[in-house]
């Protein structure tokens, strides 16, 4: 389905509606249509009592259960929707009484304008709900246009219709297309209306949003990040089965997951040690959640196989447990993980943070620190110096707080612009 004028329409009709789409979203401009953030608000706090109450269950839940992510982490990404949080996301990232035009000198004053047309190309990670993206959008005030992943299964295009339903308003600022990666023609007419293309992706999806764009327009990339924990072999055990709940509770599958464990230390047998610390742990703390989906398993399965076969090779050292692993190696490199409870252990000294983290820049997110007070500050100033964007106990993670930003910026400030007028 299309979400087109607050009507959900067959994907039969996006080619025609996608001939009418410039004109319709300019006679909206130039009409001078505009959107209170208020408004935008308080209707998404309405839909979030809704899907808070499980009136939407029927198509959340197969969202959830083919990315595997608990129930509890969708309750707690609600409240991200809801009035208090918004409000208070609208003033940190745009300021106190952000509605009023401010004093620049005696002649001009400033005012904070949107962009005026997004066009979103949405990931198909619910870590980045495509639905999301549109609100914040919608709170910069502009005209919206969605593409949507291919693994939506719908639950984006519902959410928006009824926030449609709720407000009327935003008939006019919100536009939804179905329209597969491969019908590159039709996302370049899409992309050719806006002002800015917001890209939810990996390096592929963003290089293709810069190929497609005109020098007019902006990029606004949300790439794909990485993130990982970093430990001193002093941290405590709470530390290390916190973690473990983290790994269990995503799988691995968000950008804000741990994929594995750098350790303070240079010496192997400091690493295979703390590394066998850590698999009785995981054994431990594993059997308190529910089991990694079997097709999941099978794969892992077959990849360790795959590593045991060239183990002489790689050297690396693999602790396989019932449905996870702890896999260590004498490299260094930051890499994606096995995923779904497979960890890899690797020596990082403090020493060498910066020039081991910093060509990987723009990738990285979130690392769990581990390790005592005293070394509290020394390493967050290191770690945040190679470009990690957030530093947090391990249980945190991927914990949504209120008011945080984009991996190290804010939305909000990128889908708007400064307009300074005289008076």
């Amino acid at each position: 389905m299309i979400l087109y004028k607050g009507k959900l329409l067959e994907n039969e009709t996006q080619a025609n509606m996608l001939k009418s789409l410039k004109d319709d979203c300019y006679h909206t401009l130039k009409n001078g249509l505009k959107i209170d953030p208020m408004v935008v608000i308080e209707a998404c706090d309405k839909l979030a009592k809704k899907v808070r109450n499980g009136e939407y269950n029927s198509i959340v839940t197969p969202l959830l259960n083919a990315f595997d992510i608990p129930y509890d982490y969708f309750v707690q990404s609600i409240s991200m929707f809801e009035k208090e949080a918004l409000i208070h996301k609208c003033r940190v990232e745009l300021g106190e009484d952000f509605l009023s035009p401010k004093d620049l000198n005696d002649q001009t004053k400033r005012r904070i304008y949107p962009l005026g047309i997004l066009f979103h190309i949405a990931a198909g990670n619910i870590d980045a709900l495509p639905a999301y993206s549109v609100i914040e959008g919608l709170l910069a005030g502009n005209i919206n246009i969605l593409k949507l992943p291919s693994g939506d299964v719908g639950v984006s295009v519902k959410l928006l219709h009824e926030l449609i339903q709720i407000e009327p308003k935003l008939t006019e600022f919100i536009y939804v297309f179905d329209v597969p990666s491969t019908e590159v023609e039709s996302i370049k007419a899409l992309a050719e209306i806006a002002d800015g293309i917001v890209v939810w992706g990996g390096d592929v999806a963003v290089k293709a949003a810069y190929q497609m764009a005109s020098v007019t327009q902006k990029i606004i990339p949300w790439g794909h990040k990485l993130s990982f924990a970093y430990a001193t072999p002093n941290c405590t055990d709470d530390d290390l089965e916190a973690l473990v709940h983290h790994i269990c509770e995503t799988n691995q599958v968000l950008c804000s997951s741990a994929q594995g464990i750098f350790l303070d230390t240079n010496d192997l047998e400091v690493l295979n040690t703390f590394a066998d610390r850590f698999y009785h742990i995981f054994d431990r703390v594993s059997k308190t959640h529910k089991e990694v989906p079997i097709g999941m398993r099978g794969r892992n399965n077959i990849e360790l196989y795959y590593e045991s076969l060239i183990q002489k090779e790689t050297e690396k050292r693999i602790l396989k447990g019932k449905g996870f692993s702890v896999v260590s190696s004498k490299d260094n490199d930051l890499t994606l993980s096995m995923l779904f409870r497979n960890v890899w252990v690797k020596r990082l000294p403090r020493d060498e943070i910066i020039t081991n983290l910093k060509p990987h820049k723009n990738h990285l997110q979130t690392v769990a620190l581990m390790c005592l007070d005293k070394d509290l500050d020394d390493l967050s100033n290191r770690l945040a110096s190679a470009g990690l964007v957030r530093i947090t106990k391990p249980i945190d993670m991927s914990r949504m707080n209120v008011g945080e930003a984009h991996d190290g910026t804010y939305a909000l400030r990128e889908y708007t612009r400064i307009v300074e007028i005289r008076k």
